[in-house]
């Protein structure tokens, strides 16, 4: 996950899922829809990161 975050960081939405868990996501796979986790496709999460295994868990 995350190989299409090559934009710069305005770029990017911020999509948290049921459980609280942050995702960065490219703004450009979503087409300008931001959308929770649950309704995202297969290909949209794929341009998603999961932020806990970048920064960790707090």
């Amino acid at each position: 996950m995350g190989d299409d975050l090559k934009g710069g960081y305005g770029e990017l939405v911020w999509v948290r899922d049921k459980d609280g868990k942050e995702y960065a996501c490219s703004i450009d796979a979503l087409k300008g829809k931001i959308k929770t986790k649950e309704e995202m496709s297969e290909q949209e999460l794929a341009s998603c990161t999961d932020l806990s295994s970048v920064i960790g868990n707090w």
